[in-house]
């Protein structure tokens, strides 16, 4: 939607293209009827943006007339892939302060109390945690009247509770607010963000049938089919989760997507891209079981192009490089797909670049001098200047070098199976899995 603001007459009432981007936004003013005295009254739109969440649409209603109003929200997305669920553990009287937008959709929860607000009995609202609880006792005040002059035992029962959502709001004990929402359109605020906020916890999850057809999202029978744990749709799709960055902690999202690697096996391959920080992460896991044996892959660099080689080194790999005296830790760098240039530069920035005995009052000269001295050889090795082997010895048997004479034989590769030693199945948690007759045990 364009923030240039163009103005419509119709029927009597003017209206405004709106952009949350618009730092210069005004509420879009419309006359409406009101549904207390049916006389005409006045209600105002703006598309507002909540940090680190989404668009929405606040609508407030006011009649002059009777001077009764409202006030309500709208998401102005979709409904999300998944639910969402929000709990807060309330301590002190500035988390009753917290921005909460509770969808029409949401059901909020009190345990302490027992207290539950069921979803679709209130229009979505954007207030607080007190402006929330204050919604609720307003709610259970508007009928105390009729009841003590029809049920008087019902209406103390109700009065008594009022006042214990009343004494929440002083937080003179902690309490739990959960707003449970499938259509994954409600918030709460986290005002250390993009930091951590401990009292807060989110998850999402998804949606059952029912939530689906609650929300009138009820997929066809030919729907319901394709969207199971077909492992063929899955090969064709990438998946995304939501998550937090590991640098900056902001909302983020994760892609994953099984990949065939020709002549290998299938891999599952995780990134992760955080929008606010700009950090990136990604991540290679097998896609199948720990082979029978290791395999022990050895390339002796002859030429420049062997540096564009595909390589997978999963997280159980070690990289040695003999002439160089180098030995790579399975722990160091985790799995990665990338080429075999790419695994060298990688190693380059971990032991030189991003080394941190490199720096500060850990350094020293002679080490720094030794460092540098082998990130020069690494350069001289991607530039084929080195004569050098690369020992790829991974004792799961996860680990791949492209083969650029395939089906045919490598003639400057060497591939060998082993079995494992005992330290090397303790060391992947082998020696004690039990694959037959755990029933019994």
């Amino acid at each position: 939607m364009s923030a240039i603001e163009e103005e419509h007459v119709r029927g009597g009432g003017i209206f405004k293209d709106i952009s949350a981007d618009d730092d210069e936004m005004q509420p879009t003013v419309l006359e409406s009827l009101c549904m207390n005295c049916y006389q005409n009254g006045t209600t105002r739109l703006l598309l507002t943006k909540i940090p680190f969440f989404k668009e929405i649409i606040i609508s407030s209603f006011t009649c002059a007339n009777c001077h009764w109003s409202n006030t309500e929200i709208q998401s102005a997305g979709r409904i999300q892939e998944q639910g969402v669920t929000y709990s807060l553990r309330v301590k002190s009287k500035e988390d009753m302060n917290r921005e909460v937008v509770k969808a029409d959709s949401a059901t909020v929860r009190i345990p302490e109390l027992d207290f539950e607000i069921p979803a679709f009995t209130q229009k979505g609202s954007l207030s607080t945690i007190e402006g929330l609880i204050d919604r609720a006792v307003a709610g259970l005040e508007q009928d105390q009247p009729i009841r003590r002059a029809t049920d008087p035992a019902v209406a103390e029962k109700i009065e008594e509770f009022i006042e214990k959502l009343k004494k929440l709001k002083d937080v003179k004990e902690e309490f739990t607010l959960i707003i449970d929402d499938p259509s994954g359109n409600s918030f709460v605020e986290n005002p250390h963000a993009p930091q951590k906020d401990v009292a807060l916890s989110v998850s999402h999850y998804k949606r059952t049938a029912q939530q689906n057809a609650t929300l009138g999202i009820e997929t066809g029978e030919e729907d319901k089919e394709k969207s199971g744990d077909d492992i063929d749709t899955m090969r064709n799709e990438v998946l995304v989760f939501d998550t937090n960055c590991p640098e900056c902690n902001a909302p983020a999202s994760t892609n994953m997507k099984l990949v065939q690697i020709p002549h290998f096996k299938e891999v599952i391959i995780m990134a992760t891209n955080c929008d606010s920080c700009g950090h990136r992460t990604n991540e290679v896991k097998s896609g199948g079981a720990t082979e029978e044996q290791g395999t022990r892959i050895t390339l002796h660099i002859t030429d420049p192009s062997d540096m564009s080689r595909d390589l997978l080194k999963s997280e159980t790999c070690q990289v040695l490089i003999p002439e160089l005296e180098f030995e790579l830790g399975m722990a160091a760098l985790g799995g990665k797909f990338t080429t075999l240039e790419g695994l060298l530069k990688d190693i380059k920035d971990l032991i030189v670049s991003k080394n941190p005995f490199t720096c500060g009052d850990s350094s020293t000269s002679e080490r720094t001098e030794k460092l540098q001295l082998f990130g020069k050889k690494l350069d001289q090795l991607m530039a084929g200047e080195i004569d050098a082997h690369i020992i790829l010895d991974d004792p799961a048997g996860n680990s791949y070098l492209q083969n650029v004479y395939a089906p045919d034989p490598d003639p400057e590769m060497k591939i060998e199976k082993y079995t494992r030693t005992f330290e090397q199945n303790e060391e992947l948690g082998l020696n004690d899995m039990k694959t037959e007759g755990y029933e019994n045990s």
